[in-house]
């Protein structure tokens, strides 16, 4: 399994000094967080895209390109462009730069946005919300499957035999979609034979257990390969030392956030009882010690059979130290247990299908 994280770079005030960290230096501390999760193992890294102003990150492609200069090995995503409002062939430009910046690194993780700023922003109406991710994802992928392009749609100019340029270094770049619960998304991911990064922020994992299985069911249907088809699973987690340490650290940050996010949505404020009950066994929330996280990724294996786990570190802005200490265990003490332990269960799983067909 893949193992990563994603962060919204938040500019929130600070739990503990209530001071906010300016847009520069949070960046500044997101690349040294993409930095360390490269040195220690991880394999992906993802940034968002946003438009408010409580995050730093409008660009991912850009502050990515930056993050390729100072790491080596580790996949660079958004998570996610917001591809509705915005141009499908600067996107694909963007991070076939980032691709070639980065030896082949880039990935571009395809949403709708859980904010809907963007739209009054670069002049679209949210009237036409699924049209034009719809539209626009249909020209993403005409774009990577070939330098010349004719196209024609309804909330873009069409294009002609035109050529894309500059190509990036992979040979197709990768497209994940990013899905919340939405049936219609994972049917559409799966007719056209793209993975999906499920966020589960929320409740149990088995009830999204059913979305994952639609996902296959549809695939194959389509006539899809399977073994070609990557689910991720992308969750909020923090990990500290031991258990209580980690809960109060990420609490309040946490709670600030929800529950600001809440009353714009009509959501009741988050409680610590609410929070406790996330991080129980058979909660949504990934927050603890490495070997109760550990545990955590482990059940959702067993329900999903997923390919990639990617962590939200932070939900609202936290010291930076803590993060960073955060993501050093995510990579020596979780990914490698994680790894070796997934690979033992689909082993096994593949031995039990071989003997069963015999």
């Amino acid at each position: 399994m893949q193992i990563g994280i994603y962060t919204f770079a938040e500019t929130t005030p600070d739990s503990g000094s209530g001071r906010t960290v300016s847009a520069a230096q949070r960046l500044r501390d997101l690349i040294e967080e993409i930095e360390l999760a490269d040195q220690v193992g991880l394999d992906v890294f993802g940034v968002g895209e946003h438009h408010r102003p409580d995050f730093a990150v409008s660009a991912p492609a850009v502050v990515l390109a930056a993050a390729a200069e100072h790491t080596k090995r580790i996949r660079l995503t958004s998570a996610v462009t917001v591809l509705s409002s915005d141009d499908p062939v600067r996107v694909f430009q963007d991070f076939a730069t980032l691709d070639l910046l980065s030896g082949g690194r880039a990935e571009i993780m395809a949403g709708r946005g859980s904010f809907i700023e963007s739209f009054p922003l670069f002049g679209y109406d949210l009237d036409d919300y699924d049209e034009l991710f719809g539209e626009k994802l249909e020209l993403l992928l005409k774009l990577i499957e070939g330098e010349r392009v004719t196209w024609s749609g309804e909330h873009r100019a069409s294009l002609q035999n035109l050529g894309v340029y500059p190509r990036p270094l992979q040979d197709r770049l990768p497209v994940w979609i990013a899905v919340g619960g939405t049936p219609q998304s994972v049917v559409r991911a799966a007719t056209l034979g793209l993975p999906i990064a499920l966020a589960i922020i929320g409740g149990a994992p088995e009830r999204f257990a059913p979305l994952v299985s639609l996902y296959r069911e549809t695939a194959l249907k389509a006539g899809r390969d399977l073994s070609s088809l990557a689910v991720s699973i992308n969750s909020h987690a923090y990990i500290a030392d031991d258990s209580k340490q980690a809960a109060d650290e990420f609490f309040p940050s946490y709670a600030y956030v929800m529950t600001k996010i809440g009353r714009e949505r009509g959501w009741p404020p988050t409680t610590r009882e609410q929070f406790e009950m996330l991080r129980s066994p058979r909660g949504s929330l990934l927050v603890g010690s490495p070997q109760e996280v550990i545990d955590k990724i482990l059940l959702e294996y067993k329900i999903f059979g997923h390919q990639r786990f990617l962590a939200q570190m932070s939900v609202g802005t936290m010291p930076h130290a803590k993060v960073m200490r955060s993501i050093e265990l995510l990579g020596t003490k979780v990914a490698p247990v994680v790894r070796r332990e997934t690979e033992t269960i689909a082993s096994g799983t593949q031995s039990a299908s071989a003997a069963a067909t015999r």
